[in-house]
């Protein structure tokens, strides 16, 4: 069996690697959450010029307008990996929004925010979680009522990424509140300078706030702001929700740090020995690199699944708990590899990496709980991937007594 790339795709490797050599010098020192700056959008414009990012976007729509190729977007992703460049702007808006609304969006709303979404002029926050409603996000009590063309919303979102610096929401409310808790629920989109908005940073272990609280006081939204149909929100939510696990487990975001991790295990030294030398530190990467290769192999399967439009089935349950743990433990070894070093953080004049690799590790153990908790994830997969029963549910109050009497 022949699995040597043909003369085609060994020219698109050798296309990717001669664009990065030759555009060093355009790079985005700046990266992740937040307002992309001027170079960020300039680097995303080369980017998807090229179908580097937004490949199978159409171009009325801002991206490529390529067409699906598993090899292409693979090769893409070693190239940017190997050499380590920063890829596409990535991010709620772009990752998450965009897909959502190629597939449930109104031609109007897909011309009016995907191009600027993806170009980095919109910037958008998530509203989902509410204080009594995280992991069983569809009891959430944010409520719309009707008042002519408009709704009047009032209510609260917590954990919400990027709101205090987002132009856009996509939002979930309760339109219908005598449904079951699952309907009645719609996807609304609307500007954070909405008057009655009010946004309240969350300052985490990591010393930054990239969480926030959201207050609405009689917000007024058009109703043509949904996404699909009024009450059938969960069902949109669920595909933003299939998207955001893809982006938490990203396995080019796992393979661009195991690089970053072995680069540092060959240039640091331990009384003249490189990392690479000792047999513990060394045993620790090899084992995540095994993990790191699983990961880009099943990514390859949901590539070839969404091509064929079939269902992935478990491959893409695990996407979300595998990537959130294993960047974890990446990061984890890389404070490891700096000793005692690698417990500073803020400022300190020996810090190394700006403190990235600190941040990255507490703020990925976040992101083990965000997006739906570990021990949820296990849930959906055992459930819905393998087919088990659901746990039972604890008698209430007053079964209880009544099998007491």
């Amino acid at each position: 069996m022949d699995l040597a790339y043909g003369p085609e795709y060994q020219a698109y490797r050798q296309q990717v690697r001669d664009f990065l050599e030759s555009s060093k010098e355009h790079w985005p020192l700046r990266s992740g959450l937040g307002k992309p700056n001027a170079e960020l959008r300039r680097w995303q414009s080369m980017l998807i010029e090229r179908g580097y990012t937004a490949r199978t976007i159409p171009k009325e729509y801002g991206g490529y307008g390529g067409e699906p190729d598993i090899l292409k977007s693979r090769i893409t992703a070693e190239e940017f990996t190997r050499a380590g460049a920063p890829g596409g702007l990535a991010g709620q808006g772009v990752s998450m929004l965009v897909p959502t609304l190629l597939d449930m969006g109104t031609d109007e709303q897909k011309q009016q925010w995907i191009p600027k979404t993806l170009s980095g002029e919109v910037l958008w926050c998530q509203g989902y979680s509410e204080p009594g409603a995280g992991s069983d996000l569809a009891s959430l009590q944010t409520r719309a009522t009707e008042d002519g063309d408009d709704f009047i919303i009032n209510g609260q979102k917590i954990w919400t990424s990027t709101a205090h610096e987002a132009d856009m929401i996509f939002c979930l409310v309760r339109t219908e509140p005598d449904a079951p808790k699952h309907q009645g629920i719609s996807y609304l989109l609307f500007p954070m300078d909405t008057p009655g908005i009010e946004v309240r940073p969350l300052n985490t272990m990591t010393g930054l706030a990239e969480f926030n609280e959201v207050f609405f006081t009689d917000v007024r939204v058009p109703k043509s702001s949904i996404v699909g149909e009024r009450g059938q929100g969960w069902l949109v939510a669920n595909a933003t929700l299939k998207h955001e696990r893809g982006m938490l487990g990203d396995p080019n975001t796992a393979g661009t740090r195991l690089s970053l991790i072995i680069k540092l295990m060959q240039e640091e030294t331990v009384d003249g020995s490189s990392l690479m030398e000792n047999p513990v530190l060394r045993d620790r990467l090899l084992r995540l690199q095994s993990q790191v290769l699983a990961m880009q192999f099943n990514g390859l399967r949901l590539l070839s699944s969404s091509i064929k439009g079939e269902s992935a089935g478990i491959a893409r349950l695990i996407v979300k708990l595998q990537g959130c743990e294993l960047n974890h433990q990446l990061a984890a070894l890389a404070i490891d590899c700096y000793g005692e070093l690698g417990i500073l953080y803020h400022g300190s004049p020996r810090l190394r990496a700006r403190g990235n690799w600190q941040r990255q590790y507490m703020f990925d153990l976040g992101l083990i709980i965000g997006g739906g908790t570990a021990q949820i994830q296990k849930n959906i997969i055992s459930e819905r991937g393998l087919g088990m029963p659901r746990e039972p549910k604890p008698a209430s109050p007053a079964v209880k007594s009544m099998a007491g009497s």
